[in-house]
């Protein structure tokens, strides 16, 4: 199996239990939304939190992605940049517990949190995002020699941030006949980046992960015409638009399938789309026809949603494989 190489943000999902939405306003985060903070407010926050039930998670895209692929037996190494902290420590503990190798720089400020509020009344999930030494990775950081023996890079959109690094990046993989495979991120990466984004897809990326919504942003078109527009920004390009519950659609060139999602009892959506892409480029780099690659993906993903995290975990690499025996052959 050939070895997959992923840089993005190192951010640590840390959540959070509590009891309605009061604590909410007490904190000034709207329910239900998805907001930025500084370090200043990231401290106040986390200061208050004192008898709030919390768990951390060492997460972000990327990482996540190479930790699913490392547990189906993948070579796997992950480039980032975290804090001299305590939390940036357990992320490194956490890449290689999961068999990932750490290319892990460590920056001035502290490691990147992401707080993630439920609410015991209704289930909302409220996020507060500081990214701190994640968005300090430089162009100068990426060398080379990060890139020795690894047949893939995968990047996630969110990377876009800092400066000049995904362009460094998809330089040095296509100089070296790399695979490159790159997750859209989110709509507001599309269209913060937009410009940016279409040249590095169509002179550097042969895979394009994106959920509906990200396609829909990228192409202005929806499902099976959104993939088919993103295929045809290149020759032999691949474009995967995941559709939730609706399963996913894959395209290249003249090929184009509708992939089932795999049922599931979803118990937590983070790193569903994390997981369908370590699934999808591990079957891909086993030479699996493109429909085996999507339902591999599919399959990943169904797993990952049936726990609480954006991992799936050593425990249930058995369990996994099984799922996948009838698709591909994993070996130890």
């Amino acid at each position: 199996m050939k070895s997959i190489l992923g840089i993005g943000n190192a951010v640590t999902d840390i959540v959070c239990d509590i009891p309605d939405n009061s604590f909410l306003a007490r904190m000034q985060l709207s329910p239900g939304g998805m907001t930025h903070i500084d370090g200043e407010r990231a401290g106040r926050i986390a200061s208050m939190l004192d008898g709030i039930r919390t768990i951390s998670i060492p997460g972000g895209s990327s990482a996540n992605t190479v930790a699913a692929a490392s547990l189906l037996g993948m070579r796997c190494g992950f480039v980032g940049k975290v804090g001299h902290d305590p939390m940036g420590d357990e992320y490194l503990y956490d890449l290689k517990q999961n068999g990932v190798f750490p290319h892990l720089y460590r920056g001035n400020l502290p490691s990147a949190g992401s707080m993630a509020f439920v609410s015991g009344a209704d289930g909302e999930r409220t996020v507060a995002t500081y990214l701190g030494a994640a968005l300090e990775l430089g162009v100068e950081e990426i060398v080379p020699e990060l890139f020795d023996n690894y047949n893939f890079l995968h990047i996630e959109g969110y990377l876009l941030q800092c400066n000049g690094v995904v362009e460094k990046a998809m330089e040095i993989a296509t100089e070296r006949g790399m695979t490159i495979s790159f997750d859209l991120g989110s709509c507001n990466m599309v269209e913060k980046y937009a410009p940016l984004l279409h040249r590095l897809v169509n002179e550097y990326v042969d895979i394009l992960f994106a959920n509906e919504a990200e396609a829909l942003s990228f192409t202005g078109k929806g499902g099976e015409a959104a993939s088919k527009a993103i295929s045809g920004m290149g020759h032999g390009k691949t474009a995967v638009v995941k559709l939730g519950e609706e399963g996913s659609v894959v395209c290249r060139g003249e090929e184009l399938y509708r992939i089932e999602a795999v049922a599931a009892n979803v118990v937590d959506t983070i790193g569903a789309g994390d997981a369908y892409a370590a699934g999808f480029l591990c079957a891909h780099s086993l030479g699996a026809p493109l429909h085996i690659c999507g339902r591999a993906g599919a399959i990943l993903a169904s797993h990952v949603v049936s726990a609480v995290g954006p991992k799936i975990g050593k425990s249930r690499r058995e369990e996994v494989k099984k799922a996948l025996g009838d698709y591909l052959e994993i070996k130890d």
